[in-house]
């Protein structure tokens, strides 16, 4: 065991230790793979419940009014909000993360007539480039998809740049991206940017507003635990709100959905970028997660997650080779490490009551949420995780079948 912070003084002078509490727990099973699908909260569960017996058994349609199932968009939007550095009105619920970045990359490339350039970096969340490649064919007239690597991004802003997309922190590395610099950068081109949070909304500190940033889309599955497939969100600065319209014109965004007229007038607001009906049961989940967030407050969760994230490099030492930065402060909420056999690894230690998780070639995650989590368990996984390596468990053949879902 590599020297480090002793786990039990952590856990004692640990402020969201509470919060362990509001989740469902299994006895026996460590889980760091928040960064890929959060656990339940306990109030979730019951709220499921609720909304499934009471509002909509109940209620029946009366419960868009009733219950205002109509307005959760926007209120959770407004929860949220808080989290990541934006104001009530900038953030809504809707759609799914890629469906949130088509809309906002088709609208600020419209909204910056005459360049050609989407830029973004090779190696970013591979949905991304994928939608980011279907705007450049949506749009034509000769709008393409330009990828440089990180260090080049700053010298690729031309005045043929109309947006730049970048994830907040790398799904891999756990690397955070400069986000007050970049923004700068492209904004002194006369260029947009559109920041993906999905691996730092509700687990490391974010300030929009105060990185003057224009768009953002995060994800609600992961550290806001929202449940599986969870709706995602998207952020429109409230000085761009008047001017960008979303190129999927769906009637929960026109400015009157229940005038029913036949041609279409976006919302004012924030809302002019839902598009269909909002999905009740996932929002309702979704709902519990966030609020979670709110009440241990942003800036205490970033707290524990640098400390986690410190705890299990320490407890690793070399055993491993480290990609995530071992700076806290320049690190995601998870940290990763590289291997050959990174696969089996991750295997062998899911048998011994640890999970994580694997990214292709050789990566294997270690999602470090700070809401469940203790400082013992995690500094028990990292042990376990030198264990397996130094002992060579993951050879077992069973541990080589790769899944479906790696």
């Amino acid at each position: 065991m590599t020297a480090g912070p002793e786990p039990h003084r952590l856990d004692a002078q640990d402020p969201l230790a509470p919060y362990r509490a509001a989740f469902q727990r299994q006895e026996g099973l460590t889980y760091l793979c928040g960064n890929s699908l959060g656990p339940l909260p306990l109030a979730t569960r019951d709220r499921m419940v609720r909304v499934i017996g009471r509002e909509w058994g109940e209620s029946l349609v009366r419960g868009w009014n009733s219950h205002d199932w109509i307005g959760a968009t926007r209120r959770i939007g407004d929860q949220l909000a808080g989290l990541v550095g934006a104001k009530p009105g900038e953030v809504l619920v809707a759609d799914s993360t890629s469906a949130n970045l088509y809309k906002l990359a088709v609208a600020a490339m419209q909204a910056r007539p005459g360049r050609s350039v989407i830029l973004s970096e090779p190696g970013d969340f591979p949905t991304d480039l994928y939608m980011l490649e279907g705007v450049a064919r949506t749009l034509g007239g000769g709008r393409r998809l330009e990828l440089r690597e990180a260090a080049d991004i700053e010298a690729s802003l031309t005045e043929d740049v109309g947006v730049l997309v970048l994830c907040h922190v790398h799904y891999k590395t756990a690397a955070v991206r400069d986000m007050a610099r970049l923004t700068r950068a492209a904004h002194a081109v006369g260029a947009l940017v559109i920041w993906d949070l999905s691996h730092s909304g509700g687990i490391i500190d974010v300030d929009l507003n105060g990185c003057g940033a224009d768009l953002a889309v995060g994800c609600g599955y992961k550290y806001l635990n929202g449940g599986p497939g969870a709706p995602a969100f998207l952020f429109v600065a409230e000085r761009h709100q008047g001017a960008l319209v979303s190129p999927l014109s769906g009637w929960m965004g026109h400015a009157a959905p229940f005038a029913f007229v036949d041609d279409y007038q976006p919302a004012p607001g924030i809302e002019r970028f839902a598009c269909g009906t909002p999905p009740i049961l996932s929002l309702a989940a979704l709902e519990g997660g966030v609020a979670l967030s709110a009440r241990a407050g942003a800036s205490a969760i970033a707290a524990k997650a640098r400390a986690l994230g410190d705890l299990f490099i320490a407890r690793v030492g070399d055993v491993l080779e480290l990609i995530s930065p071992a700076d806290g402060a320049a690190r995601g909420g998870h940290v990763a490490f590289r291997h050959p056999e990174a696969y089996a690894i991750v295997q062998a230690l899911i048998a011994r009551g640890v999970i994580g998780d694997f990214r292709a070639p050789d990566v294997m995650r270690f999602g470090l949420s700070p809401l469940p989590l203790s400082f013992a368990e995690v500094a028990a996984a990292a042990d376990l995780l030198v264990e397996v390596v130094g002992t060579r468990a993951y050879d077992d053949p069973a541990f080589k079948v790769r899944a479906t879902v790696t």
